[in-house]
């Protein structure tokens, strides 16, 4: 039994004639018999006595007429539904940020999708790299926004990093440290010691970076003291602290950045995540299109 079998059972069994319903599903009269003939030898019943040049529906046909159309009813549906999600229009897409990306994509990607995709479901996750890429791998989420220091390079992962954005030391504005700067002076490692430090867990690389300008005291594993993964929450401990953060600056463009001596020199490199092999979600397009718009550097201090 095929659906267009089913097609050719319901126009006879409303047009009430082989000639008509012929014309109407495009087929000759000796076509449409032999479909029909097919359909009826599959179910082992009869399902239009011929009267002449006048046909009606059996019993056993009448009953079957309500569930043929349920089917060709939700065929439709489906392909509709099919149409929609390969145009991004409607669905679920499961997107997940790493904790850069997601002080910077998260609200533009939710504006974006609630104003010119109403009907996309879009589930957002928020965590460590590894918790990611295991989420990827299981299925439960379509793609991760993260960056490629933190992400361990397998052959089941498929990465394009294009946006790398510089790290820097901030602080609030009237910071003692944002004082020091008038004039244009820059700020020594050893002046940010006394202070607190926030930062989201740092890859080895830039740990590596950060020990070698300002030597060991800079090891994240000792001057970091408040670390999470949130970095909205960190930025607000900042604003209202004299901690001092380390973190990607566009991630808090309302702090103030210090001018290192030696300059900091840090860097992310963003970029979209998913399964090797794998169809892609088509709402992507949507989210590298955020993704170009909002990861991008603000101006260098002073420039």
């Amino acid at each position: 039994m095929t659906l267009v079998q089913l097609k050719h059972f319901v126009a006879l069994a409303e047009a009430g004639s082989f000639s008509k319903a012929a014309v109407r599903v495009f087929l000759t009269q000796p076509a449409l018999s032999r479909s029909i003939q097919a359909l009826e030898d599959e179910w082992g019943a009869r399902l239009f006595d011929r009267i002449g040049r006048r046909i009606e529906l059996t019993p056993y046909a009448r009953d079957m007429l309500p569930r043929a159309r349920r089917l060709l009813s939700d065929a439709q549906d489906l392909q509709s539904t099919g149409r929609e999600l390969n145009s991004a229009e409607a669905g679920a897409l499961r997107i997940g940020l790493g904790s850069g990306p997601g002080a910077m994509l998260m609200v533009p990607l939710l504006l974006t999708m609630a104003r010119e995709h109403p009907q996309m479901h879009l589930d957002i996750a928020r965590s460590g790299t590894d918790l990611l890429v295991q989420a990827l791998r299981e299925r439960r989420l379509d793609a991760l926004v993260v960056d490629s220091r933190s992400l361990r390079p397998s052959s089941d992962l498929q990465a394009e990093f294009h946006h790398e954005m510089r790290g820097a030391y901030m602080v609030r504005r009237g910071h003692p440290l944002a004082k020091r700067m008038a004039g244009g002076r820059s700020v020594t490692f050893q002046e940010l010691a006394p202070y607190p430090m926030a930062s989201t867990p740092l890859s080895d690389e830039v740990a590596r970076i950060m020990v070698e300008r300002y030597g060991p005291q800079a090891n994240p594993s000792e001057c970091v003291t408040l670390r999470c993964e949130e970095i909205s929450s960190l930025v607000d401990v900042v604003e209202h602290s004299d901690a001092v953060l380390v973190a990607i600056r566009q991630a808090a463009p309302q702090l103030v950045e210090l001018r290192m001596q030696p300059a900091l020199q840090a860097t992310a490199r963003f970029g979209l995540v998913t399964l090797a092999q794998r169809t892609e979600h088509p709402a992507l397009a949507v989210v590298r299109r955020v993704m170009q718009e909002r990861l991008r550097d603000p101006p260098l201090p002073g420039s």
